[in-house]
């Protein structure tokens, strides 16, 4: 019962996996930008829900709109005016800019929320489904149930209306896409745009689970990147199963071996997975390479 409670408690935990590592890896495979603030993006949505919280009482789960809504316009003015100036630099120089980009938020963050760690308690927080001897958090099964949706829904948006498969046909050949009439620049913004949109809700359902502080944006960024890695670069369907993967991976290896070695058992997975299939477990060999 032991391990079918653990084994619970990280496919919980990938769910949220999963919500933060698509966007992650929608941008890398659509722009070719790595964007390292992305952990620092998910934190602003975390502080949003905190705010409203304390200052307004608002439920957390109500929060989610006003977490994703601000971050989107964030996310677009963000790669339009800034991250689009420098597209054709080479990825060393945006993976510069990004981690600067990382430190502002960072700085940003604990200027005016402190160093501090924080989280959201609402009232049901101790509330658990009890089956047998498996204990189910309803917060824990909250999060992870909004996270499918939204991941399930990003996919039929990138499958059934124009600009999603405009997403997805700049991310195959950003030559091809322009010449069907696809402005390369407007997909990039959105594509970004969408991407800090869902780190916002992640970061905001990730303050109902851990405690947070802005020290924690790097962890949130590895654990996207590698969830990218695992699933396949642009695959909502990889990201979904990579972020399971990884929430499996680290509870399993916690129980195991213990907490300190979870980070090098992840890692060690992730190059087990490039050295067998190199574009991921759901990756495709024709992904093409983004060319400016």
């Amino acid at each position: 019962m032991i391990i079918l409670q653990i084994l619970l408690n990280g496919i919980l935990l990938g769910g949220f996996y999963a919500l933060i590592g698509v966007g992650f890896s929608l941008v890398w495979g659509v722009t070719n930008i790595i964007n390292l603030a992305h952990g620092a993006i998910a934190l602003l949505g975390a502080y949003i829900t905190l705010f409203l919280f304390q200052h307004y009482g608002f439920d957390p789960f109500l929060s989610l709109p006003f977490s994703f809504i601000p971050l989107f316009i964030f996310g677009y003015i963000l790669q339009r005016f800034l991250l689009n100036l420098v597209v054709k630099a080479q990825i060393f120089m945006l993976l510069i800019l990004t981690f600067g980009i990382e430190i502002f938020l960072v700085n940003f963050m604990t200027t005016f929320f402190s160093a501090d760690f924080r989280s959201v308690t609402p009232d049901y927080a101790g509330e658990s489904l009890i089956v047998g001897n498996i204990v189910i958090p309803y917060i824990r099964l909250g999060v992870f149930a909004i996270c499918v949706l939204i991941t399930l829904l990003l996919s039929l948006f990138l499958n059934k209306t124009w600009t999603g498969k405009a997403i997805k046909a700049t991310s195959l050949d950003i030559d091809a896409a322009m010449m069907v009439g696809i402005n390369p620049a407007k997909i990039f913004a959105i594509t970004f745009a969408i991407a800090s949109g869902l780190a916002g809700v992640a970061g905001s359902l990730f303050s109902l689970t851990q405690a947070f502080s802005p020290s924690v944006a790097g962890a949130l960024t590895l654990r996207a990147f590698i969830v990218s890695i695992l699933g396949g670069l642009g695959r909502v369907e990889g990201a979904l199963l990579g972020g399971i993967i990884l929430g499996i991976v680290e509870t399993l290896s916690s129980y195991i071996i213990g907490e300190s070695y979870k980070n090098a058992i992840t890692l060690a997975i992730m190059v087990l997975v490039l050295v067998i299939k190199p574009t991921g477990i759901l990756g495709k060999k024709y992904f093409a390479e983004v060319k400016h």
